[in-house]
């Protein structure tokens, strides 16, 4: 099911911080949302995932409001993965992972076959099986990112909405961090990240997002998106922009415009 935006104006402490966003996110394909800072990227996924009520407009979800979906279906269909993982209790990370199948389990109800399947695919996937008797506030900024990833891949959402998500991570762990979104959209799954780095989007986005000051400057394919002139006025930087040996963009910001 197509995550369809719809004339969405947003307010945060009085400040109009989105301006009339239209935009079609697809399945089985992975989104980049780029942008300065204060342009709205935040603002955007956390409105997507109903965390952020908007004054106008709304998000669809196969034609239905996703802010009027009972919380564990919604949860069920959107899983959202915040900039700011921060542990508050030092609880096992299998435990942490295991929060994700909550929207399938009755209150208080033992985990089912299904719950622990998902559970171990879901840390094999990113990594953190070894992981699975530390304690989550002992592990490094990287590590946790890796499962809180697991935890929210943990419930199978329809769709995976990630701010920042390579925020924490070394370079080794950001390659290995888009390597798994991609194997979530390959499965069918919709993908919308939120990233800086420009290589890194032009590396694994199959559309890009554009916004400046709350609105979208374009929408489309990576190619037909992340061009010199468009990224140049977005940022408001000299971007150079070339193929790599798969026809995917390499961006460059080699000044100020």
């Amino acid at each position: 099911m197509e995550l369809i935006v719809a004339g969405l104006d947003v307010r945060l402490g009085g400040r109009t911080v989105l301006r009339g966003i239209d935009a079609m996110f697809r399945p089985g394909r992975i989104t980049a949302i780029l942008g300065p800072n204060g342009a709205g990227k935040s603002s955007l996924v956390k409105t997507m995932a109903a965390l952020i009520t908007p004054v106008s407009g709304g998000v669809q979800l196969g034609g239905r409001d996703v802010a009027t979906l009972a919380p564990r279906e919604r949860a069920r269909s959107i899983g959202y993965l915040p900039q700011d993982g921060r542990a508050y209790w030092d609880v096992p990370v299998r435990d942490v992972v295991a929060l994700g199948r909550l929207p399938y389990r009755s209150p208080f109800a033992a985990e089912a076959a299904a719950d622990r399947a998902a559970i171990a695919e879901a840390m094999r996937a990113t990594g953190t099986t070894a992981l699975a008797e530390r304690g989550i506030a002992t592990l490094s900024g990287g590590e946790r990112a890796r499962v809180l990833l697991a935890r929210t891949l943990a419930g199978t959402p329809d769709w995976l909405l990630a701010d920042e998500p390579l925020a924490a991570l070394d370079p080794s762990h950001q390659f290995d961090m888009l390597d798994r979104l991609r194997a979530v959209a390959t499965a069918g799954r919709g993908v919308v990240i939120v990233l800086h780095d420009l290589l890194h989007a032009g590396r694994v986005a199959d559309d890009v997002l554009l916004l400046r000051d709350g609105r979208v400057v374009a929408h489309g394919p990576v190619l037909e998106t992340m061009t010199a002139a468009r990224l140049s006025a977005v940022f408001d930087i000299a971007v150079s922009v070339a193929l790599d040996a798969h026809g995917r963009p390499v961006c460059i910001a080699t000044g100020r415009g």
